[in-house]
């Protein structure tokens, strides 16, 4: 059976849920994968309204779509954070509060455990998401970092989310990491290194994305492989790096859509990832979830672009063989 192809909200959630449900129906999407932000999904009014999941569903029902994950990436940087005004435009008030950090640090990391208890109420048993980190301002190591400081930032993250993962256990929900930069993982070997600080508990596992790992030089396919128990949820973005001699890898500083950056995202089929290599992948692991689309294009109309992301995944998608092209040269005639 093919996978469901889906469409993450994060980046429409401009648009009322209705109002993108009807769009990504007649885009050719099969579900949606609904952010914890806008008017999407709502994780108090999951908690306190008995009917709210209920009408989600129904809402989603009479569009023909589905949903398999709900995402909780601009509450979950906070968790880890060192925080500073910039959250402030991200975080729902209740979270930001007065702006004290350790209040916001702890606000989230609830927020985080009532996201996995409405995650069981709605019935998906996967939120995707980010932890935030506090060393990833010290990726750089000058002046000259200690080791120690490193360690010291992944106990930080294990002390935050092993209180979180406990709710997500109770509940029978997976917590998806979006391996990105930023994040307390941000490819594959700080991926490792934060599996093995939180004991590789099975409710912790990554957001395939290939995107963020394929502009740093890391092959999505090695990754997939490397962690072939704990691909919980798929994004399909894709990147282009465009150096030149005068572009830098980090960005420069420059928005997406800048030219004069050194990498830049894509709309699914238009950048440099090797999708087909990916689908094998996934079926060598034996992932049979979601492939959710999350469209960032700058230079593209973003519904023109959805429509042909959807039919890209579509096409692109394909089921394992069950037996050896040649098994029948074997056979007993």
């Amino acid at each position: 059976m093919p996978r469901p192809v889906t469409l993450f909200t994060g980046q429409w959630a401009d648009l009322p849920l209705e109002d993108l449900a009807r769009k990504a129906r007649t885009f050719g999407f099969d579900g949606l994968e609904l952010a914890c932000w806008g008017d999407h999904f709502d994780v108090r009014r999951a908690l306190a309204e008995t009917g709210y999941c209920a009408a989600i569903r129904d809402q989603l029902e009479r569009h023909d779509l589905c949903v398999h994950a709900i995402s909780t990436h601009l509450v979950g940087q906070a968790v880890c954070d060192r925080i500073d005004e910039r959250h402030r435009t991200i975080l729902p008030p209740h979270v930001w509060g007065d702006g004290d950090p350790v209040g916001v640090n702890r606000r989230a990391a609830a927020e985080l455990m009532d996201t996995a208890r409405a995650a069981r109420r709605l019935g998906v048993s996967v939120v995707n998401g980010f932890t935030g980190s506090s060393i990833w301002p010290l990726l750089y190591s000058f002046p000259p970092v200690p080791p120690d400081w490193i360690e010291a930032g992944f106990r930080e993250f294990a002390d935050r989310w092993q209180p979180i993962l406990d709710v997500f256990a109770e509940c029978g929900v997976r917590f998806a990491l979006e391996v990105h930069p930023t994040e307390i993982a941000y490819d594959t070997v700080t991926a490792q290194r934060a599996l093995e600080a939180i004991g590789r508990r099975e409710e912790f596992g990554f957001n395939f994305d290939p995107s963020h790992l394929h502009w740093q030089g890391v092959d999505p396919v090695e990754f997939i492989r490397t962690f072939p128990d704990r691909i919980y949820h798929v994004h399909v973005k894709d990147a282009i790096t465009s150096l030149n001699g005068r572009s830098g890898i980090l960005g420069s500083h420059l928005g997406f859509g800048d030219p004069r950056r050194g990498w830049d995202f894509r709309s699914p089929g238009r950048g440099a990832i090797d999708f087909e290599e990916i689908v094998r992948a996934l079926n060598q692991i034996g992932y049979g979830g979601p492939l959710s689309v999350e469209w960032e294009d700058s230079g593209m109309d973003r519904e023109h672009g959805a429509a042909e992301a959807a039919e890209f995944v579509r096409t692109l998608d394909f089921p394992p063989g069950k037996r050896p092209f040649d098994a029948a040269f074997s056979e007993e005639s």
